[in-house]
């Protein structure tokens, strides 16, 4: 397993157009995890995973849950004197619906050009098929060339994680020790550009929150009722119109407990990336930014919290009119969280702040959902230090350090039961429609990609034990 890092490289370029057949094949199953009828497609792609395992020489299998199955797949490297990393992917994927807004079929995988070269144009083909087959691909180099991967490795991936993963917390819990590494390895984020890469050290965590509000006991007539009745979504409305004040903070009790403000080096590296937030509103029809006032864009999406309305409904919302009084209204509400607030304190100020607002005769009921919260890798790591430079190698020019506005929920289980952090190396781009009709993933990232975990993982080996 001592063979140069430049055979690794070529073998990869080399069985480019291989590897994106292969990646194809996987494409074409449709893995749909939130749909029963495609139950035995997503153990097609679980199986499909293990047998591209088992060919690398890795002892692998398919373990089932309370829903789909999860692969587990282990190859002892060189010896136990070797690094262990645990690399973890998902092979289901979102509904493709609406399915008349796509321009191919989407699991009917389509190379079609793009301003960066040739993409590929299906449903998971970077989220998260395309990005899992990159240290598949950086695996199979190794075994072909130098009969194995350089460090110690597990394979963890799974099928529910398009729907909240909701057994992966129990299957964690129960397999510590046959999981145990010293750093999990995902590729599920994105890079800054094209031309940059990029590892992720900060996630915003998550509570989702349902508000229900209730009133009268039936619905009324609103002529012989109004001007005397209380509305409930008058009521809700205005609650929810206050949760945020002129300077756009947000209004919860106690939400701000507990952040820190990012340091004076970060934000300057951040400002340097030259991020455009006209441009980026003006893609999606918009052109006036919100948020916290006096805050940098980045640090607005990657390092303070938000609280948005995802969904409000009550009453008759029909064709035509119906003049009705309901009795009832509800909202959904979700937070993102950054390092520092606790979950259970920012769900309880939401039930706070509704029920020190709500009118005489009105009660309020607040569910929560899931509570997650922020995550920061710290960007001193040695696992951090050698992608960067194993990145930076590859791209010739230097891997950035990024925040993320989404959530990773397997990043805060692998910390919380696994006592282990996380490496987030993507090679994602912000148009690739993810989750979208017309998901894609450009070919440059795909070879790239792949090339760069090859150079990781010889990076990581350096480090020894």
């Amino acid at each position: 397993m001592t063979q140069p890092l430049s055979a690794i490289l070529a073998h990869i370029d080399a069985d480019a157009e291989a590897a994106r057949g292969r990646l194809c094949d996987w494409l074409r199953i449709p893995s749909i995890s939130a749909q029963p009828a495609h139950a035995q497609d997503c153990v097609r792609a679980a199986e499909w995973v293990r047998d591209q395992l088992t060919a690398m020489g890795f002892t692998a299998g398919l373990r089932p849950t309370a829903g789909h199955p999860v692969v587990v797949g282990h190859h002892p490297g060189p010896g136990p004197q070797a690094p262990h990393l645990l690399f973890y992917g998902h092979y289901d994927v979102q509904p493709a619906d609406p399915l008349a807004l796509w321009t191919s079929p989407p699991f009917e995988p389509s190379i079609v050009q793009g301003p960066h070269g040739p993409r590929v144009v299906a449903r998971g083909a970077v989220d998260d098929k395309g990005q899992t087959m990159m240290w598949l691909e950086a695996l199979r180099a190794w075994h072909a060339v130098a009969g194995g991967p350089p460090c110690r490795v597990t394979v963890l991936v799974e099928g529910e994680e398009e729907v909240g993963s909701p057994n992966l917390d129990a299957f964690l819990a129960a397999n510590r020790e046959e999981l145990a590494a010293d750093v999990a390895v995902i590729s599920d984020t994105g890079m800054w550009d094209i031309d940059t890469p990029a590892i992720t050290t900060r996630l915003r965590g998550l509570v989702y929150a349902q508000i229900d509000l209730f009133a009268a006991k039936r619905d009324l007539h609103s002529g012989l009722y109004g001007g005397s009745a209380l509305n409930p979504i008058n009521a809700l409305t205005r609650i929810l119109g206050g949760l945020h004040d002129e300077q756009g903070r947000v209004q919860i009790p106690g939400f701000y407990d507990g952040i820190a403000e990012i340091p004076a080096q970060q934000a300057a590296e951040w400002a340097a990336l030259g991020f455009d937030e006209a441009t980026f509103l003006s893609d999606i029809g918009l052109s006036v930014p919100v948020g916290e006032r006096g805050r940098a864009p980045l640090e607005r999406m990657w390092a303070r919290p938000t609280a948005d309305l995802n969904g409000i409904w009550g009453g008759y919302t029909g064709e035509g009119s119906k003049t009705v009084i309901a009795a009832e209204a509800h909202a959904k509400l979700s937070c993102r969280l950054v390092p520092g607030q606790d979950p259970a304190k920012v769900a309880e100020g939401i039930r706070r702040f509704v029920q020190d607002r709500l009118p005489a005769d009105a009660r309020a009921e607040v569910t929560i959902f899931s509570t997650t919260p922020g995550i920061e890798v710290p960007a001193d790591s040695p696992w951090v230090r050698a992608a960067r430079t194993a990145l930076t190698e590859e791209y010739g020019r230097p891997a950035v350090l990024i925040g993320s506005g989404g959530s990773i929920p397997v990043v805060e289980s692998m910390r919380r039961l696994l006592g282990m952090d996380s490496l987030l190396v993507g090679f994602g781009l912000n148009d690739d429609q993810v989750h979208s009709p017309n998901e894609k993933f450009e070919l440059r990232c795909l070879h790239q990609g792949t090339r760069s975990h090859a150079r990781m993982l010889a990076a990581f080996a350096q480090r020894g034990g």
